[in-house]
């Protein structure tokens, strides 16, 4: 709900805004002042950067959830001195903080006249500080315990630690241990030290058994609060993110702009179609890179795969029993040479109000250049005079428009502006494509298609294409052209083992891939699984909204998909409380999530937004020259303040949505307008 800001009326006006609370029961009086001075406190966080990797992963938090901050780096001799002025000041008589909270490498960061400007403003303001690594010692109120590798260990969060900002996580978490050849998590054990006010929020535990401890832990002293953490970490680890957000709540006191959601969505593609099968004797797909003309002993066919009924009623059980949709990205063509007593089809559409559907063109052709597969890899063909072949923008168009046409015929609801090209084709592919097909705008805009996927692993953020935005997707590594577990191994063996080993060598020449043992019969569930269903978590968990794809093929025979879903989603369940719940978008509500992200982190850059708390208040203004989408995370209980009149306010509702024990959600800005939220008590 917006607030526009008002002229102010007349006293004789008051009588009719109370006689209107008085039937609303909407009445809230300002709180008398207390005894203590007036402190504005602007939403913006202090994070004194040395390059550190704590430093690094708490600032990939901060970006994760839109959290306004200001660097300060600590080894530039040009930087501006940390002195009282710099942290604080006075605005209209009232005493200001520049900053809510303060993350500094360790307690020893800054020094001298530094150090003393930032325990003054700390106690002064009541800003808390984030020591991002450090050791325990009595320095931070603590006396070591345990010092070790801690790869693999657990930790837990502490009642207390529930009560100050991890609240949404179930408590027990473990250290990644990706790799047992690496050391990947340095840590230090602490218990209080005498004397200290010392208060563990996660501890943890040595492996085999060892000794447990203080992980990340409060020390009050001097009037001041500072959360210690002693546990090594990155912005990649999974443990990293889980306890990111809480470490973000504990600094800002639930209180920021930004928030938080964990996202989860799986499109399978290429549904109604049947798909090409790997071949396990030539290690190649026939009808993609095997080619009978060219590779001697290759026969043109094989059996390729295709949902039957009984998936499709495996399909509606397993959303029913995990209550999760998956998107059924879809191909009519298939449907249609199938003919028209086509049992799959017939399924489907009986259970069509069961899935959403997403439209992925009539037949599946490549929207780009026209292919040249004389040659391996396949090339763009050119013309008589060298030029590139491209897709018309009329096959294209109606490639498009055929898929929409068929699924209103058959009362599937589908959003037109949504489209899944086959391979993400039209989009620019290197090395082949360096460029979009110049086709594909036009046809998108003539059809109406605002939202288009592309693929995560080639391009990471979105983009225009004319008048619709890409949506960046995961591919997910269970491959589209297997469909039993044996397959999926056998070919993942060929991709990631040495030509020594028997496999293809990519691995050998690609330095984004490494080299595996090969994996035995049981190799896709004792390896496979957990390594995909990681990946997908660490994915859900990093705020990202991109959804994940796999393949129709993958839910038919051995249903291979469904160990690596349900893997993923029972770490979930297992660290995250129910009123931390996945969010499972549809593809336009990523793509608006998406926008308002990139809109919202232009206006940080551009400084566009002010927010502070004053008064027991949230004021939020938009400074800028347009309307914004403000991300504002605060406590339950905190209301929307509709009217504040000479120190008479009526307040409405909640603010935002409930998530993790807060509450957020985005509020839309016009220009110079503002949001006025009024904290709990």
């Amino acid at each position: 709900m917006k607030f526009q800001i008002r002229r102010p009326i007349r006293r004789r006006s008051i009588a009719g805004a109370c006689a209107l609370v008085a039937l609303t029961g909407l009445l809230v009086a300002s709180p008398a002042l207390a005894a203590e001075p007036r402190q504005r406190v602007d939403l913006q966080v202090l994070v004194l950067d040395d390059g550190s990797t704590g430093i690094d992963m708490l600032r990939a938090q901060l970006d994760r959830e839109g959290v306004p901050y200001e660097t300060l780096a600590l080894g530039d001799s040009g930087r501006p001195a940390i002195t009282p002025a710099f942290l604080a000041d006075s605005v209209s008589g009232v005493r200001r903080a520049k900053f809510q909270g303060v993350i500094v490498p360790n307690e020893t960061a800054v020094t001298g006249a530094e150090a003393t400007a930032l325990a003054n403003f700390e106690r002064e303001f009541k800003i808390r500080q984030l020591d991002a690594y450090t050791w325990a010692n009595p320095g931070v109120g603590q006396n070591l315990t345990w010092s070790g590798v801690l790869d693999g260990a657990t930790m837990n969060v502490t009642d207390a630690g529930k009560a100050a900002g991890f609240g949404y996580l179930n408590g027990t978490l473990r250290i990644d241990d990706r790799d047992p050849g690496v050391i990947e998590s340095y840590g230090y054990l602490g218990a209080p030290a005498a004397g200290a006010t010392f208060t563990p929020l996660v501890t943890g535990t040595a492996p085999g058994g060892g000794p447990s401890g203080s992980l990340m832990g409060v020390y009050t002293h001097d009037g001041r609060e500072e959360l210690v953490v002693t546990l090594a970490a990155n912005r990649y680890q999974t443990h990293a993110m889980e306890l990111g957000h809480g470490l973000v709540t504990w600094l800002t006191k639930g209180v920021h702009l930004g928030m938080t959601r964990n996202f989860f969505s799986v499109h399978i593609d290429d549904v109604f179609l049947p798909d090409d099968r790997w071949d396990t004797t030539h290690n190649c797909t026939v009808g993609d890179d095997c080619n009978p003309g060219r590779d001697p002993g290759v026969t043109p066919y094989n059996t390729p795969i295709r949902m039957t009924p009984a998936d499709v009623q495996a399909l509606v059980t397993w959303q029913q029993a995990k209550g999760l949709k998956l998107d059924i990205v879809f191909n009519a063509g298939g449907s249609v040479e199938a003919g028209a007593c086509d049992p799959l089809t017939t399924a489907m559409l009986n259970s069509k109000a069961q899935f959403r559907w997403i439209n992925h063109t009539y037949e599946h052709p490549y929207l780009g250049c026209v292919q040249d597969f004389t040659v391996s890899p396949w090339r763009c063909g050119t013309d008589g005079y060298g030029a590139t072949k491209w897709m018309s923008q009329a096959d294209i168009t109606a490639q498009i428009k055929r898929n929409v046409d068929w699924a209103k015929s058959k009362g599937v609801t589908v959003d037109a502006a949504e489209l899944v090209t086959g391979e993400h084709s039209g989009l620019k592919t290197l090395p082949q494509m360096p460029a979009d097909n110049p086709n594909l705008a036009p046809a998108l805009n003539a059809t109406g298609v605002k939202y288009i996927a592309s693929d995560a692993s080639r391009e990471q953020t979105t983009r225009a294409v004319g008048k619709a935005a890409t949506v960046p997707r995961y591919p997910m590594n269970i491959y589209y052209n297997v469909a039993t577990k044996a397959e999926e191994v056998d070919e993942y063996n060929w991709i990631y083992t040495s030509r020594a080993h028997g496999g293809s060598g990519i691995c050998e020449n690609n330095p984004a891939s490494t080299c595996i043992t090969p994996l035995g019969p049981d190799g896709f569930d004792t390896y496979i699984v957990p390594l995909e269903a990681r990946i997908a978590y660490d994915h859900l968990v990093s705020a990202s909204p991109a959804p994940h794809y796999a393949h129709q093929s993958n839910l038919a025979e051995d249903r291979i998909l469904y160990p690596v879903l349900d893997a993923v989603l029972a770490r979930y369940a297992a660290t995250y409380t129910s009123a931390t719940p996945i969010v499972n978008p549809r593809f336009a509500d990523t793509a608006l999530q998406n926008k308002r992200q990139a809109a919202w982190a232009a206006a940080l850059r551009a400084g566009s937004v002010t927010a502070y708390t004053l008064d027991g208040k949230v004021t939020v203004v938009n400074k800028g020259t347009g309307t914004v989408d403000v991300p504002v995370t605060v406590p339950a209980n905190t209301k929307v303040i509709t009217m504040s009149v000479l120190g008479i306010e009526i307040t409405g509702g909640n603010h935002g949505d409930a998530y993790g024990g807060e509450r957020s959600a985005w509020r839309t800005l016009t220009r110079g307008a503002s949001q006025l939220l009024r904290l709990p008590s």
